[in-house]
């Protein structure tokens, strides 16, 4: 492998862990994260729990369902936060009991007239990965040739394209899903809306195969730039050297034909000389070898 198979080949890397991220992010469940505000269940629901007293009507504290129930927490003590994670496909929060988690579609959760915008934003996203995979495979076609022809030239701008389509498809699908998000928090269903949140690690990895397929799209055009100069100038020193041995060779060509014409300059002036000392009407027979 030489010097452009191998950079070619450390260039695929690139591509490929842009894809990762990319797949990493459009199936997981963590583009936003944070807590839920959620009511405290009932004494009766938990019976012993701390902060609840049962009187029943004859004043003696007791544990029947038709006790009286003083519960004297107060403000936020009367709430618990459960964590939860929401991605493209579902949200998921803690079960009340802690063990597991309970997940439901995203789409249920947002109004209505953004379902649309949610769809677009899936559909962008997945285009975005499929153009990824698309340059991963050209490139790993080229890195198996080294080849000077133009079509390989070709197969590099192609690639530097292709991410670039990629990457701002990526951008929109990332904006358009904020954007679906904010208004879900702002106009979602009460059972549902945070009360803080913040940005999960799948949006991060979502915005690192952004810079990865910009980057990988510099980098390819600048390999076709330098490529393509390169072979122009082995063709014009190919061309350069056949155009001086046919110069070499045309001085030679040239000697060998003033040689021929200075023969037969001398043979003439011979024959004339001769002839003059000949008796008129004398035969005459000139040989030449």
């Amino acid at each position: 492998m030489d010097r452009a198979q191998r950079q070619q080949a450390l260039a695929l890397l690139p591509i490929c862990l842009a894809l990762a991220f990319s797949l990493t992010a459009l199936g997981s469940s963590h583009w936003y994260e944070g807590t839920r505000r959620v009511a405290k269940t009932l004494c009766q629901d938990h019976t012993g729990r701390p902060h609840c007293i049962h009187f029943s009507g004859n004043g003696r504290m007791d544990n029947e369902s038709q006790a009286v129930q003083y519960i004297w927490e107060m403000g936020d003590d009367k709430f618990i936060r459960r964590r939860f994670h929401v991605g493209l496909w579902q949200s998921c929060e803690e079960s009340p009991g802690g063990a597991g988690e309970r997940c439901r579609s995203f789409q249920s959760i947002i109004p209505t007239e953004e379902q649309g915008v949610l769809w677009l934003s899936i559909g962008a996203k997945v285009l975005n990965t499929l153009l990824m995979l698309t340059s991963a495979i050209l490139l790993g076609s080229r890195v198996s040739y080294s080849s000077c022809g133009s079509h390989w030239f070709q197969v590099d701008a192609a690639v530097a394209v292709l991410m670039v389509l990629a990457g701002l498809l990526g951008m929109v699908a990332y904006v358009m899903y904020t954007t679906i998000f904010q208004i879900t928090v702002s106009l979602g269903p009460e059972d549902w809306r945070p009360q803080t949140w913040n940005y999960g690690w799948s949006y991060c990895l979502a915005w690192a195969s952004f810079a990865l397929c910009m980057a990988v799209s510099v980098m390819a055009m600048s390999r076709y730039s330098a490529a393509h100069l390169e072979c122009t100038e082995e063709q014009r020193v190919q061309k350069g050297s056949r155009h001086s041995e046919h110069n070499v060779l045309e001085p030679e060509a040239l000697e060998v034909v003033w040689e021929t014409e200075a023969a037969r300059s001398l043979v003439g002036q011979a024959l004339v000389t001769f002839s003059e000392h000949l008796p008129p009407g004398a035969p005459v027979r000139v040989s030449m070898c």
